[in-house]
């Protein structure tokens, strides 16, 4: 389990609220254990960390999709600074895909940045 001091300090992550942290970790350490059943991982051997900020990453992905997802994120579409106006969500070319299949390659991705993961047969 990767704590939330670890995602603040070492991961230097700032948009998940500690009261949040333990659900989308769950979910992104699950993701992990399922690519270390079905995909050859490894850990890179200057990073004695990677598993857990692999973790940090897809949690912070998790955490922007849902933001997207309840129309609180995404790319700013309008802003006014006189009354301190903004608008969120996203339209065209500026579209976050939040589809199970979008949000999948993503958190693949996200792994990918600190894990060596091979998709092919060894």
């Amino acid at each position: 389990m990767v704590e939330h001091k670890f995602y603040t300090d070492k991961y230097h992550g700032g948009s998940i609220p500690s009261a949040d942290w333990p659900q989308y970790e769950a979910i992104a350490a699950r993701h992990l254990a399922r690519y270390k059943r079905i995909f050859t991982v490894t850990v890179p051997e200057d990073s004695a960390d990677a598993e857990s900020m692999a973790t940090c990453a897809m949690a912070d992905a998790l955490y922007g999709f849902d933001l997207i997802a309840n129309g609180e994120g995404g790319a700013m579409q309008s802003a006014s600074i006189g009354s301190v106006s903004t608008s969120w969500g996203s339209s065209g070319a500026n579209a976050v895909d939040i589809s199970p299949a979008g949000q999948a390659k993503e958190l693949y991705r996200c792994a990918c940045l600190y894990l060596d993961i091979y998709r092919g047969v060894g």
